[in-house]
């Protein structure tokens, strides 16, 4: 049972970005192979710092050999709601690029925020089709690294949990009441001409 969102933008934008949210309840709905390479295909095509395109997907889907190892990359308050989802997506950002022209690697500074960057295509692409992204931090980055061999000049960035938004029931109690679009600062507190403000 998706849950339809109510919350209203200050200022005209788009639907799709006041209708995606981050759910936690997933109903037991599987994700086809095809409909997840077609929420990855959307990250692809995420803008990065001299095009680099630092961010790599490690993925696995809820039926599958991985699943249990992927589960396992999740701290234990994440695991008690991911375990319904569809998938799980490691989302990766490598910390090094070629310059045009160059042959040695060079550090990239901004490889995390254009992990961010391919992590909201993909979230937004998620949402257009039906299917609720949520990222999480609370994951085990060593545990990763050493079952997937990631190599030490990719950052762990997040995991996602990608799922059909389901009742708020199929959550442990104390999620229940959590279990609804969140709303966001007021613009003012967050952006101003010619000067820095902070809303906090």
């Amino acid at each position: 049972m998706a849950i339809k969102t109510i919350r209203t933008p200050s200022y005209p934008i788009d639907a799709q970005f006041v209708e995606r949210w981050s759910p936690r309840a997933f109903t037991s709905d599987p994700i086809d192979e095809r409909t997840i390479l077609t929420i990855l295909e959307a990250a692809r095509w995420a803008p990065s710092s001299y095009n680099s395109q630092p961010w790599r997907f490690v993925y696995a889907r809820r039926e599958t050999d991985q699943w249990v190892s992927f589960l396992s990359f999740l701290n234990e308050f994440n695991r008690s709601w991911a375990v319904r989802a569809a998938a799980i997506v490691v989302v990766l950002s490598k910390q090094t690029f070629r310059l045009p022209g160059k042959s040695e690697e060079a550090s990239l500074p901004t490889h995390s925020f254009d992990a961010g960057a391919a992590w909201a295509f993909l979230a937004l692409q998620a949402s257009l089709l039906g299917w609720g992204a949520h990222a999480l931090a609370g994951i085990n980055s060593d545990h990763i690294r050493s079952e997937l061999s990631i190599p030490d000049d990719f950052s762990i960035e997040a995991c996602i949990a990608l799922g059909r938004a389901g009742d708020a029931a199929l959550l442990p109690h104390f999620l229940q009441a959590k279990e609804v679009p969140s709303e966001r600062r007021p613009l003012v507190e967050l952006a101003a001409e010619g000067r820095f403000v902070d809303g906090t």
